[in-house]
């Protein structure tokens, strides 16, 4: 019975909070905010494979346009159009060889954006995010079409991802970032974001009997951002 009570009460006071949180925010006066801004930075990425090779983080630039509009404090959302390099760069462990392959895209996120603070402002964004590609060039210091026939390459290595041609035009998936935002006076401000994404797309054919039952994107975003608040 105490027990019951007890929970009772505990339910009582969430549900009074609540209330009371909700009645002071319908008393509160938003006014919306609508900013434009600009990102550069540098991305590390690599492909979630199955079955896996081996390989290193590829090194890609990124740089893109923002849009952000803010209705009521703590959220609001965002769209930005971005050229981004992904790829992969593949591990040797140790042998003379090297092999990478990026893939440009013109990538389109559209984040839920929630910040805590004024002046400087901890933020997190996450939502969806679409990728058009634009190009896929190899670069390796050994002929790829020759390479089960090189004497130094290393026995185990999988190379069938080399004659691999990129099915997918379009990549779609899920990123989530956190990062702060510090302001240089009423309209102007810096942020800087750490961001992951991952694709839900396969980069190759994943159809019954292909090479890859998996071939996603994963990607750690770096960026420098400046907006400009217009309202």
């Amino acid at each position: 019975m105490g027990l019951k009570l007890n929970i009772y009460r505990v339910a009582g006071l969430i549900l009074f909070c609540l209330v009371f949180s909700f009645e002071g925010k319908c008393q509160a006066h938003y006014s919306s905010q609508v900013s434009f801004g600009v990102k550069s930075g540098a991305d590390l990425s690599r492909m979630f494979f199955n079955p896996s090779v081996k390989q290193n983080l590829k090194p890609g630039f990124e740089l893109g346009a923002m849009f952000r509009y803010v209705e009521e404090t703590h959220f609001g959302i965002i769209a930005e159009l971005n050229f981004v390099q992904r790829g992969w760069s593949e591990n040797f462990e140790g042998a003379p060889f090297t092999y990478n392959r990026t893939i440009d895209y013109i990538q389109i996120p559209l984040l839920a954006h929630i910040y805590f603070g004024r002046r400087g402002k901890f933020f997190v964004n996450i939502g969806p995010e679409i990728g058009f590609r634009l190009d896929d060039v190899t670069h390796a210091n050994f002929d790829v079409n020759e390479a089960s026939s090189l004497p130094d390459f290393p026995k185990y290595h999988r190379i069938s991802q080399y004659s691999e041609p990129v099915k997918q035009k379009v990549d779609y998936g899920i990123c989530a970032g956190l990062g702060g935002e510090f302001s240089i006076n009423t309209r102007n401000s810096l942020s800087l974001e750490t961001r992951f994404y991952y694709g839900l797309a396969n980069l190759f054919s994943s159809k019954r009997g292909a090479t890859f039952s998996g071939s996603n994107s994963m990607v750690l975003e770096f960026t420098l951002g400046y907006w400009f608040r217009i309202k």
